[in-house]
């Protein structure tokens, strides 16, 4: 079996990323809805481009404010997960190394710049299936796959996993299109359910 981790709203308590855009840039963005862009890669890049800061101000930012949800330790023991993320390493490096953990991270990244961040995805091009900038082709190629996700950039990557956990927004994506998933609160939950 391998386990795929979302990072924001998954590993962590909140979307690190959303708060890092309202702690450290400009949450205006947020007030064109994700249906206004084009894709959710644009709506992704738009985001990263409010943060004006440098790379260790992030970092220092997300260490001291990023929580990781309960059963996240106790998954990392069991099972060595991969972290499959739309976020950036900048804000996600520091929150493990500061929880003592190593795992493979495949993210998005960022060039950093004080006149706004500039995405790197880490898969060039879109996605074949969903035709957008998703984390489909960044899954592992281990079967089976589990995935545990909560949002929007989870939605075509947890289609292509053998077993889902899911809550928030891809729980109800995911209900919406009749696709079998198990519901969980924390990773606590996960892990319970987890052989």
């Amino acid at each position: 079996m391998r386990l795929v981790l979302d990072w924001d709203g998954t590993v962590t308590v909140r979307d690190s990323l959303v708060a890092a855009i309202h702690a450290l840039g400009d949450p205006s963005v947020y007030d064109v809805g994700i249906a206004e862009f084009p894709s959710y890669g644009e709506a992704l890049a738009a985001e990263i481009a409010t943060l004006r800061v440098s790379a260790e101000e992030a970092a220092q930012w997300a260490v001291e404010n990023v929580e990781v949800s309960p059963g996240f330790h106790e998954l990392v023991e069991r099972y060595d997960p991969v972290i499959v993320s739309s976020g950036l390493p900048q804000l996600i490096l520091p929150v493990l190394e500061r929880e003592g953990v190593t795992v493979e991270v495949r993210s998005n990244d960022a060039e950093v710049s004080a006149d706004g961040w500039r995405v790197i995805f880490r898969d060039e091009g879109i996605c074949d299936v969903c035709g957008d900038n998703c984390k489909r082709r960044s899954l592992p190629n281990e079967r089976p796959l589990v995935f545990v996700g909560d949002g929007w950039s989870d939605r075509c990557a947890s289609l292509a996993a053998d077993r889902v956990f899911a809550r928030t927004g891809l729980a109800e994506y995911l209900d919406e299109q009749g696709v079998e998933f198990e519901r969980y609160d924390t990773l606590r939950d996960v892990a319970a359910a987890l052989p």
